[in-house]
């Protein structure tokens, strides 16, 4: 599933591929995602400048004076870029045609992501406007952790992926970022010290940034190449269950926690912080 960083690399790599093109035509080849792809996107878009595009957690926002069209990759959905219109795969969903007859493709082989419109401010939209702070931004801080953390019994791992807490953290992430933070995954968010929160922000914030520097390197986002938005990761916990930490030595465990796997060092990480 792309994760935040995955996004950020995919949103750096079409940038100077989409940002500042007019849009000449699109196309819907198949409307079911997660939710149908709205009809009026082809009559709202045509003709309008891509302005900006930026990120939001997960989320990419494709700004126009219309208004902004907003993906969310699900769980295995990419946008690539093609020199020209050329005959699509199974599981093409979506074009977008600009001018210069390059064409910017939507493909979403299990169906769980989403493109919609919005004619008003997209932050308001109700896939947005509950979301918390960006992890990579300013207000995403250790005092703004530890206030959301008081009184909760919830552990820290699905707190931190809550994205009403902070948006955009998942899986491999949070494993990465408590073992970081030496902090077992499965203590109460309400536990953790204020030094302990501030210090969970920033290995949240170094673990996402290392991450989307080694994506930008490896990945090569050109017209007509291979991509799919993923890459790999040098990974300290998440799926080396088994292996030995690369810290002490010790195996890395795995446990269940809800619906996810969570892997974590049981000597680098504690629960008495």
């Amino acid at each position: 599933m792309p994760e935040l960083p995955e996004v950020e690399v995919t949103r750096r790599g079409i940038l100077p591929h989409a940002q500042g093109k007019t849009v000449a035509k699109v196309k819907i080849h198949h409307p079911k995602l997660r939710l149908p792809i709205p009809n009026k996107i082809i009559t709202r878009l045509q003709n309008q400048k891509i302005s900006r595009i930026v990120r939001v957690g997960k989320y990419l926002l494709f700004h126009t004076a219309a208004g902004t069209l907003i993906f969310h990759l699900g769980m295995t959905g990419y946008l690539s870029l093609l020199s020209k219109t050329k005959s699509r795969e199974k599981h093409d969903h979506f074009d977008l045609v600009f001018q210069d007859n390059t064409v910017l493709r939507y493909h979403d082989s299990r169906k769980f992501g989403l493109i919609r419109w919005t004619d008003t401010d997209p932050l308001r939209h109700h896939l947005l406007k509950a979301i918390g702070p960006d992890p990579l931004t300013n207000q995403f801080t250790g005092k703004y952790l530890y206030g959301k953390s008081r009184n909760r019994k919830i552990a820290v791992k699905p707190f931190i992926m809550d994205a009403k807490i902070v948006a955009g953290i998942g899986n491999i992430y949070a494993c990465e970022a408590l073992f970081a933070a030496g902090i077992h995954p499965a203590t109460p968010a309400g536990k953790l010290s204020e030094k302990k929160c501030a210090g969970l922000v920033q290995a949240i914030k170094k673990v996402l940034r290392k991450a989307i520097e080694t994506g930008t390197a490896v990945m090569v986002f050109q017209p007509d190449r291979e991509w799919s938005g993923y890459f790999l990761q040098n990974r300290a916990v998440y799926q080396r269950a088994g292996a030995p930490c690369k810290n002490c030595g010790v195996l890395i465990e795995k446990i269940r926690m809800g619906q996810r796997s969570a892997f974590f060092c049981g000597k680098c990480q504690r629960q008495n912080v």
